[in-house]
């Protein structure tokens, strides 16, 4: 038996494209993989503008594919979408992105709904 081992690796030891050759892609530094405070300030923001634009997007897009009436009467299926942040909430790898995304949900939905009470309380106010 010989004692002369075979020095090249079985696995690749860098990033690869799926053929098996070395990509020249830059992969994301630690700091965007698994920081928590990277998760976070994501997951805050990602809520904010998951409750600004995906009911806009949903009732634009029935507006698009159905009649005004039909589209006023679809429209609260649009709390489905909910199901997004608490299945990230569900799963381990993504739970902490999950949380914050909900707290940006919940926060964003408070500001617009007493912003929205304050307006509406002073405009009556000011109209009697």
């Amino acid at each position: 038996m010989s004692t002369d081992q075979d020095t090249s690796p079985t696995e690749p030891t860098g990033p690869h494209d799926p053929a098996g050759e070395p990509t020249t892609e830059r992969q994301p530094d630690w700091w965007h993989r698994d920081h928590p405070t990277f998760a976070s300030l994501t997951g805050f923001f990602t809520g904010l503008a998951f409750v600004v634009l995906v009911p806009g997007l949903f009732i634009a897009l029935l507006h698009v594919l159905v009649d005004d009436e039909t589209a006023e009467d679809l429209f609260p299926f649009v709390i489905v979408t909910l199901a997004v942040p608490i299945g990230l909430v569900i799963a381990p790898r993504t739970r902490r992105f999950g949380i914050y995304m909900l707290i940006g949900v919940v926060a964003t939905a408070l500001v617009v709904g007493g912003v929205a009470a304050l307006v509406l309380w002073f405009m009556i106010s000011r109209d009697a």
